[in-house]
């Protein structure tokens, strides 16, 4: 739909004028508003869980939500969850009770009234349904107010776009350096790659020269006028961690991403005081507030959160300040669908202490990116010059129809990887 008239929105007729005072009819609390509320009302909050026919997708079946209002208006959110899909679509249920009949445009209330009033603190599953509601009432402000959501938050910091890495699964050098090629051509300044192997408490030398010797392969094949991030994925103690992060200070990496397992604040603080690698860590933490440890401690150099988990644009944008005033730097993750990639462009646009956005592609698009770009009729999430794009129409940016994602119905959630070592214990990926 083309956005809403901001004029004759912003009529002050005296009998239907925008900033009319709210009706009796609404969720609790939402008359606390009347005097500065808007006469739009959300009408129906609609899920869609959507599984696409391909490997690629993985353990991630998205959770899309459609927020629609009485003035035509709707805004779209994502609150994909790895191995959880079914319970986020469910919370998001949960909280229509919070929203039917409100106001859109209070959407600070709004995340308030979902992240308290849901007494225990949220996890990641109240941390991705709020996210999926917070993106769409943003796509909503942002079409009312006829603006991109990143001008509302005070960007772009950088008209030119937003600077992103992709991923690199390439494991012989001939495959390096296919990629490097291409990144060159597409103008690519930055990709991100792994260890090799699952770690014990206490590796052996031969484990943790492989993941050395890997990554010195990448450096080599890549070029030094590529950055590389390389992600452990939390699946190394903080011992193992310590000497790969020794190891790899020659390679001058643009981050270690999750030395360890994030919940462990003090391991990963020995981490640090240990190396001179940035450290990278946060795609699982929920909410501002999750963050401030790290951040107040000094352990990290870049934090990650997610727009999907983290509470949406709101509380991405709360991140970026809180670490800002600490001199920490910003690279969110994005590893789910694309709705939640393209919110997190707009906030990336208004941080001044950005520093890079992921997505989990490779340099070559891959099947799910072209369904991708036959959903919004572009080529979501892919970079030109190595940086994504900024959007030009109001809210996220972009249309998307219910007849074309309802083609990939929901299949059920999908678990996440579960692997063992070889004695059949638990083991970290």
């Amino acid at each position: 739909m083309s956005p809403i008239n901001r004029r004759d929105f912003l009529s002050s007729s005296a009998c239907g004028c925008a900033f009319a005072p709210q009706a009796a009819v609404g969720p609790i609390g939402a008359a606390a508003l009347a005097d500065v509320g808007s006469k739009v009302r959300i009408t129906a909050i609609k899920t869609f869980g959507v599984t696409l026919p391909i490997a690629e997708q993985m353990d991630r079946p998205y959770v899309f939500v459609k927020i629609e209002t009485n003035q035509g208006v709707y805004g779209w959110g994502e609150g994909t969850l790895e191995g959880k899909a079914a319970a986020t679509l469910a919370c998001i249920e949960d909280f229509k009770e919070f929203l039917i009949g409100a106001d859109p445009m209070p959407v600070e209330h709004h995340w308030q009234s979902m992240y308290v009033h849901s007494f225990y603190r949220a996890g990641p599953v109240i941390g991705s349904a709020i996210s999926a509601i917070d993106q769409a009432l943003w796509d909503i402000r942002g079409k009312i107010l006829n603006m991109p959501v990143y001008k509302l938050l005070g960007g772009p910091y950088d008209p030119a776009g937003v600077r992103g890495y992709y991923h690199v699964n390439a494991s012989t050098p001939e495959q390096m350096r296919e990629v490097r090629a291409k990144a060159k051509q597409l103008g690519v300044t930055a990709v991100k790659g792994g260890i090799p192997g699952y770690f014990e408490w206490i590796e052996t030398h031969a484990a943790i020269s492989r993941a050395v010797k890997h990554v010195e392969t990448m450096r080599a094949n890549l070029g030094d006028d590529i950055d590389i991030g390389i992600d452990f994925h939390a699946k190394t103690s903080p011992s193992v961690a310590s000497i790969l992060c020794r190891e790899m200070e020659p390679l001058k990496l643009l981050f270690i991403e999750e030395p360890c397992p994030p919940e462990n604040v003090k391991a990963m603080q020995r981490i640090a005081r240990r190396s001179r690698v940035p450290i990278a860590t946060g795609e699982r933490l929920v909410a501002s507030y999750n963050c401030r440890e790290l951040v107040e401690l000094g352990i990290v150099d870049i934090i990650q959160t997610d727009i999907n988990h983290v509470g949406g644009i709101t509380a991405l944008w709360k991140t970026a300040a809180l670490t800002d005033a600490s001199g920490v730097k910003m690279a969110p993750h994005a590893c789910e669908g694309p709705i939640g990639g393209m919110a997190t462009i707009h906030v990336d646009a208004a941080m001044p202490n950005f520093l890079i956005q992921e997505i989990c592609s490779g340099v070559e698009p891959g099947g799910k990116e072209k369904i991708w770009a036959d959903w919004f009729g572009f080529p979501a999430m892919r970079m030109m010059n190595g940086k994504f794009p900024l959007p030009t129409k109001p809210g996220l940016g972009f249309d998307l129809e219910e007849k074309q994602i309802t083609r990939f119905p929901f299949a059920g959630t999908k678990p996440m990887a579960r692997v063992f070592h070889k004695d059949g214990s638990v083991a970290a990926w």
